[in-house]
C-alpha cells in the first residue's frame, strides 16, 4: 500500500520512555514505518535524561527546524534531535517541557474552555505532566506545519498522554491529518481492576461519563482527553476488536481501522536456533530448581515440565487469580492419577520485595560449592569413564570418581539437605502476610510439599539477566521453558503470548484479549495443536474458566515429545501471521484515510 502522506509524525509518551506495551509496539515496528515512509518519518517523545541514556544519540537540529527551535524555546520548549538506537535508528525528536509547566494551569484552563475537559483536581505525575509535554507536542506540530507549508502531514497520536496535542491542532484547524489509537479506554481498565465488577456485561448499560466521574477526578480527566480525541481526530483506531467493542461503548465513536499489534519476528531465532538455546536454557532453570528444591526432596529432572505466568501484579486482570486455582485443580488431578512427571510453575511478576530469602542464599552456596568441586575433576572423570568404557570394564561411583574425592564430597553434599519444605517465594515480601499470590497459593493447597505434583515458584523481580539466581532474561526465561500460561481478563491485545509462540514455545491466551480473538478468527487454526491454547473467558463462570484452564494444562502436560514438538511449530507460524511487515498495512491505511479527509 503506498503511502499519501509526504511525512508522518508518530508521537507517544513512551518514545525513548518505557513504561507499559506501548513501548514494544513503537520499538518492534519502526524498521516498518521507515520502509514505508523512509527520511520523512520522525518520532516525538519527551525528553527524561536518564531515561534516555545509551538509547538515545543526540544529534544537530536539521536546519529547516532552527526556525522552530527558536520560537519554542522563548516559550519553555526545548528541543532535542537525534536518533533512537533501535532497529532501524528512527528519527527522533525529544521534548523537554521543563520550562513549559509554568503553563500548566493555562492549558488545563485552555481543555477546559475548548472541550470542556474537567481536570481541575487532577495530580502533577499522573495526568498534568504528560497533558503539558503533549500540549508542546501541538504547539510543535503547528510550527513544523509552517515549515512542510507545502507537504501533506499526517501526525498519530497514542493513548489519552499524547492527546492535548491532538485537541490543540483540532482547535488552531492545523492542517494536519490526524490518528489517534487507543490502546485501552482509561475507564475500561479501571473497571476491569475491580474483582468485584464485570466490564463486559456493565459496557451495555452504564454512562461512561458519569462512571468516570464517580470513580474520581484522575479517571474524569482521562477519559474526557480520551473521549475528545476520539472525536475529534480524522480517524480513531484501536488495537484489537475486543477493545473496539468497548471503545465504541465508552468513547461514542467506532474506530474506523484496527491498528492490530505485531512483532518484527526477523528478530527472533528460527525454530532450530530456538530447540538449541530452550536446551541450554532449560538446563539452567534445571540448575536452580536443583539448589530450591533438592535441598527438601528431589524429583525426576528427566520428567519436568516449566509452566510460567509473567507480567505486572496485576491479579484480576492478568488471569493470576485463576491460574492459581487452576494450578490447584490440576495439582489435585495428577496428584490422585499419578501423575509421573513434576509440574514448576513460575510466577515471573514483580513484587514488594524485601531481600532474597536467605536460605535460599545458603542452598545456592552449598550447591555451587558441590559443583566447583565436580568441575576440579572433570577432566579425571572423563579420563576415567574414556578408560572403562574402552576397556569394557564395569563401573561404579568409585571407579568413575575415586574413593578420595568422593570422602571429601560427602560433607559438602551432606550439609546441602535441610529439613523443611521448600518456599513458595524466592525474596522475602514486605507485605508477605497480605500477598494476594501468597494467600490465593495457599487456599488451594499449593504449598510445594513433596507429593505434589505441581510445585510453585514466585519470583517477584525483574528478570534482568543478572539477578543473583537464575540469572536470565526474560526471553532466556521464555525460551528456556515449556508453556506460557496467560488467561487474561483484560488484555487490549496481549504481546506476551504472542512473544512467546515467535520464541517457539506453546502459550495460552483467552478469548477476551486481542491477540486471542485474532487467533480464533484465523481459519487455519489447529485443533490436535493448536500452538497457542485459546482459554473461552466470554460470557463465562469463573468455575468454568479454572474448570477449562486445568484441562488444557493438563493436556499438554500429557503431550508426547511429539506432540510438544508440533505445537511449538505452530506456536511459531502462529507468531509470524502477526509480524509487523503484514500489520503495518493497518497503519499506513489509517494515515491515508485520515490524508483523504485532508482535502
Amino acid at each position: 500500500m503506498k503511502v499519501k502522506a509526504d511525512v508522518c509524525f508518530e508521537c507517544s509518551w513512551e518514545v525513548c520512555n518505557k513504561v507499559g506495551g506501548i513501548y514494544t509496539v513503537i520499538t518492534s515496528k519502526a524498521q516498518s514505518m521507515i520502509d514505508n515512509y523512509g527520511e520523512n518519518y520522525y518520532l516525538i517523545g519527551p525528553y527524561f535524561p536518564k531515561k534516555i541514556y545509551g538509547i538515545f544519540e543526540e544529534e544537530v537540529s536539521p536546519d529547516c527546524f532552527l526556525g522552530v527551535c527558536e520560537v519554542l524555546k522563548k516559550e519553555g520548549i526545548e528541543l532535542h534531535f537525534g536518533k533512537w538506537i533501535i532497529k532501524g535508528n528512527p528519527k527522533v525528536i525529544l521534548i523537554d517541557f521543563t520550562n513549559f509547566t509554568n503553563r500548566k494551569n493555562e492549558i488545563k484552563k485552555n481543555l477546559w474552555d475548548w472541550f470542556k475537559i474537567d481536570s481541575l483536581n487532577t495530580e502533577y505525575f499522573d495526568f498534568d505532566e504528560p497533558v503539558i509535554w503533549s500540549f508542546a507536542v501541538g504547539r510543535l506540530l503547528e510550527e513544523i506545519s509552517k515549515v512542510f507549508n507545502n507537504k501533506k502531514i499526517v501526525a498519530h497520536f497514542h493513548e489519552w498522554l499524547s492527546g492535548a496535542g491532538l485537541l490543540y491542532l483540532k482547535h488552531i484547524k492545523a492542517n494536519i491529518a490526524s490518528v489517534f489509537t487507543t490502546h485501552a479506554t482509561s475507564l475500561g481498565r479501571t473497571i476491569a481492576m475491580d474483582d468485584k465488577r464485570n466490564l463486559y456485561a456493565e459496557l451495555e448499560n452504564i454512562d461512561p461519563d458519569d462512571e468516570a466521574k464517580r470513580l474520581g477526578p484522575g479517571v474524569f480527566a482521562k477519559h474526557l482527553t480520551e473521549k475528545q480525541c476520539a472525536q475529534n481526530c480524522f480517524v480513531f483506531t484501536t488495537v484489537s476488536q475486543i477493545t473496539s467493542i468497548e471503545a465504541e461503548k465508552i468513547l461514542g465513536r467506532k474506530p474506523e481501522v484496527l491498528v492490530l499489534n505485531g512483532l518484527d519476528i526477523a528478530k527472533f531465532p528460527s525454530f532450530e536456533e530456538a530447540a538449541v538455546k530452550h536446551k541450554v536454557l532449560n538446563n539452567r532453570i534445571k540448575l536452580f530448581l536443583m539448589y530450591y528444591f533438592f535441598p527438601y526432596y528431589q524429583f525426576d529432572l528427566d520428567k519436568l515440565l516449566v509452566y510460567f505466568i509473567a507480567g505486572r501484579y496485576e491479579f484480576r486482570d492478568k488471569g493470576v487469580d485463576v491460574f492459581i486455582e487452576a494450578l490447584g485443580k490440576l495439582n489435585d488431578k495428577l496428584k490422585e492419577e499419578k501423575f509421573d512427571k513434576t509440574i514448576v510453575a513460575f510466577f515471573w511478576i514483580p513484587g514488594n520485595v524485601k531481600a532474597i530469602r536467605p536460605e535460599l542464599l545458603q542452598n545456592k552456596t552449598y550447591f555451587l560449592d558441590i559443583k566447583d568441586s565436580l568441575d576440579d575433576i572433570r577432566d579425571d572423570v572423563q579420563n576415567r569413564l574414556l578408560y572403562l568404557l574402552a576397556s569394557k570394564r564395569d563401573f561404579n561411583k568409585e571407579s568413575i570418581f575415586g574413593l578420595e574425592f568422593l570422602q571429601e564430597i560427602r560433607p559438602k553434599i551432606n550439609r546441602l539437605f535441610r529439613g523443611g519444605v521448600p518456599a513458595l517465594s524466592t525474596h522475602k515480601l514486605y507485605n508477605e502476610d497480605s500477598d494476594l499470590i501468597f494467600q490465593s497459593l495457599l487456599k488451594v493447597g499449593l504449598d510445594n510439599l513433596e507429593d505434589d505434583p505441581v510445585k510453585v515458584v514466585f519470583y517477584p523481580i525483574y528478570l534482568t539477566g543478572a539477578d543473583g539466581l537464575l540469572d536470565t532474561s526474560y526471553y532466556e526465561s521464555m525460551i528456556g521453558s515449556d508453556l506460557g500460561v496467560f488467561p487474561s481478563y483484560y488484555e487490549p491485545w496481549g504481546y506476551t503470548p504472542l512473544e512467546a509462540a515467535a520464541l517457539s514455545v506453546s502459550s495460552l491466551t483467552t478469548d477476551l484479549s486481542g491477540f486471542g480473538r485474532f487467533i480464533i478468527e484465523k481459519e487455519q487454526r489447529n485443533l490436535d495443536y493448536p500452538g497457542v491454547f485459546v482459554l473461552p473467558r466470554f460470557q463465562k463462570t469463573k468455575q468454568e474458566i479454572v474448570d477449562s484452564l486445568a484441562d488444557m494444562m493438563c493436556r499438554f502436560a500429557k503431550f508426547s515429545v511429539k506432540e510438544v514438538t508440533q505445537n511449538k511449530i505452530f506456536a511459531q507460524k502462529i507468531a509470524m501471521s502477526a509480524d509487523w511487515r503484514k500489520f503495518i498495512k493497518f497503519y499506513i491505511e489509517a494515515h491515508n484515510l485520515a490524508v483523504d479527509k485532508l482535502a
